[in-house]
């Protein structure tokens, strides 16, 4: 499952083009804003830290930010999966990249006022 901001153009865009090449349709959607999204975030004490991050949960665990990026790229598989080899670079130096564009993503890409609404046939992929 991967949780995102609903109202972050480039967050939806994301999960647009996440869905537009999982051509085995492994992955489901939340935006971070849902209520028993937040709940889940609470039980894996994340809420405090996701305001503005990429989570994916993969078998349970949760991934966040560059990392989070990273594992959704391996598994959307070829030519995607080329970016994973991105993994060298030190954790610290990709989440300092990834957070300089977290915080300024609504400056350059615009929000939304409410939550993505997903196409109607990709709905059964999205939670709420």
């Amino acid at each position: 499952m991967i949780l995102f901001d609903g109202v972050c153009n480039l967050c939806s865009g994301s999960v647009k083009f996440i869905i537009r090449n999982d051509r085995k349709a492994v992955f489901k959607f939340a935006p971070l804003q849902s209520p028993i999204i937040q709940q889940l975030l609470k039980k894996h004490g994340l809420l405090n830290n996701t305001a503005d991050t990429f989570v994916y949960f993969k078998e349970g665990v949760a991934c966040i930010k560059s990392k989070a990026v990273l594992e959704v790229l391996k598994t959307l598989g070829w030519p995607w999966k080329a970016g994973y080899l991105f993994i060298i670079i030190p954790r610290p130096v990709r989440d300092f990249i990834y957070d300089l564009i977290a915080r300024s993503r609504y400056r350059i890409f615009g929000k939304m006022d409410s939550c993505m609404v997903p196409l109607p046939e990709y709905k059964s992929r999205f939670i709420e």
